[in-house]
């Protein structure tokens, strides 16, 4: 969720759903001096791996839901997870979540498919996302990438 409320910041302090990337960057960094200009670039390219902006002409970035629908608490500080990667498990875990699945259930039948089928764990939550009809933005490409990694 942290990753959400920071990426709609600088959307909601411009009043709009599509900012120049440096916009972005100088409104994390320097306006609301959150992170550094690196991290709000790293964030930047997580929000867009996980399917929360797209990068459009020109060097913007549009928002891919509604940035004024989200609340950003008093005090917020976007934490450390934020700037971390998430493998295609965790991916796809949060997506089922978001679709109204329960959270404990989900993980024990991703481990059962992942002991019947053996896989990885990432592999076995991307097939079961898609057993139950939900979508993981990157949860393939990011249990794909594991693969190859090695993980």
């Amino acid at each position: 969720m942290s990753l959400r409320v920071a990426t709609a910041a600088p959307f909601k302090q411009k009043g709009r759903t599509q900012v120049a990337e440096q916009a972005f960057v100088v409104a994390l960094s320097l306006d609301r001096e959150w992170m550094s200009a690196d991290q709000a670039k790293r964030l930047l390219d997580m929000a867009d791996a996980e399917g929360l902006v797209e990068r459009v002409a020109d060097g913007d970035v549009a928002a891919t839901f509604d940035p004024g629908a989200v609340e950003i608490p008093e005090g917020f500080v976007p934490d450390a997870s934020s700037f971390q990667e998430r493998s295609g498990f965790e991916r796809a875990l949060d997506a089922l979540v978001a679709a109204g699945f329960d959270r404990q259930e989900t993980v024990a039948a991703v481990n059962d498919l992942q002991q019947a089928v053996g896989v990885t764990a990432d592999a076995a939550a991307v097939v079961y996302a898609r057993q139950q009809g939900v979508a993981a933005s990157g949860a393939a490409e990011a249990a794909q990438e594991g693969v190859l990694d090695g993980r």
